[in-house]
């Protein structure tokens, strides 16, 4: 399978940076590229392929960029004795954990066809590889990019031997520690690999007082040289909007078609008319962003020109006279005169003409 190309890089302090890098085909994150929002559909199709192909089209239709969902081999991600576990859970799909996950599981064959489905709609499409097994598996379908799910996280050998497949990965920071994020980011960049961190609480459905958004301004200052994100496990969209804000580059949410269904992530998945306005305020968001320079824009003239004010003469002043603050007010003037902050380089200078009662003081009115 192809593997996708390492974006440029420059020095910066015998370190390399990447100033951004291609997530998946003809989409790059990081600078000043749109945030990649991933719709997470996970195991919420309830095992039916025709739910799972619902969604990926609801997360085409929102104007997600990538339909997500997780592939795990069960014999390489549990022990016999977790299979074999009693599930008595009211969102359990088998009397067994094993047979509730197989239930979820779909084949190979069916991860074809979904990914043949995504294709055809026009949508991204991978998984989390819940195991070694599946990331072998997902390497071989094609994925543009490996999501490692919180629970791998600290899998540093399941990290470095993914990071091997050489293909941009996104990884979720739930459950971890700032030591450990630090690890996997040494693996990583010791494999010049293509990465970002998400900033994750795992929680189901998670309370605002756990988020920690501000966990991104520790990443910006530990790791600098890469994109930041959040996946959010949270009710509503206002949160993820302040990931945004705070720079997330990408945004990954659970989705459903009904909160109400059977299993643990439908209730802390948005659906699909959330999904939607999700979208759109974060594009909304990322054009109110703008720069960091503080300037008039061109968009205030008009009201500058209707409304922005001026020193005028708060009562006639001979030419010659100099200027003390009682000769000044300020006022909206026509024409447009000196502003307002200007009025220290007027006080002390001379009229050079003879200037009415009310009349703006202009450029060239006052003079040493």
């Amino acid at each position: 399978m192809t593997v996708y190309a390492q974006s440029l890089r420059v020095s910066v302090s015998n370190k390399t940076m990447p100033l951004e890098f291609e997530l998946a085909p003809g989409r790059k994150i990081g600078g000043n590229n749109p945030c990649f929002i991933i719709a997470e559909i996970g195991q919420n199709h309830q095992g039916d392929i025709q739910i799972a192909k619902d969604l990926i089209k609801v997360a085409k239709d929102a104007g997600a960029d990538c339909a997500k969902f997780q592939k795990s081999e069960l014999t390489f991600k549990f022990n016999k004795a977790a299979l074999a576990r009693p599930y008595t859970s009211k969102n359990s799909w088998g009397k067994t954990y094993g047979e509730h996950k197989e239930f979820l599981e779909f084949s190979h064959d069916q991860y074809q066809e979904l990914q043949e489905y995504a294709n055809q709609i026009g949508i991204y499409f991978t998984a989390s590889g819940m195991d070694e097994k599946a990331v072998d598996f997902l390497h071989d379908l094609g994925v543009p990019f490996f999501k490692v799910g919180s629970g791998d996280t600290n899998n540093l050998p399941y990290i470095s031997r993914t990071a091997e497949k050489g293909r941009p990965m996104v990884v979720s920071s739930g459950m971890q520690s700032l030591d450990t994020m630090k690890k996997v980011y040494n693996i990583l960049k010791e494999k010049e690999a293509n990465f970002c961190f998400l900033q994750c609480t795992s929680a189901y459905p998670l309370e605002p007082e756990d988020v920690h958004l501000r966990v991104l301004e520790t990443y910006r200052k530990e790791f600098p040289d890469i994109p930041l994100g959040y996946s959010g496990h949270e009710s509503g969209t206002t949160i993820t909007l302040g990931a945004i804000a705070l720079g997330a580059k990408v945004v990954e949410r659970h989705i459903t078609m009904d909160k109400s269904w059977k299993g643990s992530d439908h209730e802390a998945s948005l659906e699909p008319d959330e999904l939607k306005d999700l979208v759109t305020q974060i594009r909304i968001l990322e054009r109110a962003m703008g720069g960091t320079v503080k300037e008039m824009r061109a968009c205030e003239l008009p009201t500058f020109n209707k409304l922005g004010k001026s020193l005028v003469a708060a009562k006639d002043i001979p030419s010659g006279t100099v200027i003390t603050a009682d000769l000044l007010a300020v006022k909206v003037a026509e024409p447009k005169g000196l502003a307002p902050e200007d009025i220290a380089t007027v006080i002390g200078k001379r009229s050079t003409r003879a200037i009415e009662y009310d009349d703006s003081i202009r450029e060239g009115d006052v003079t040493e």
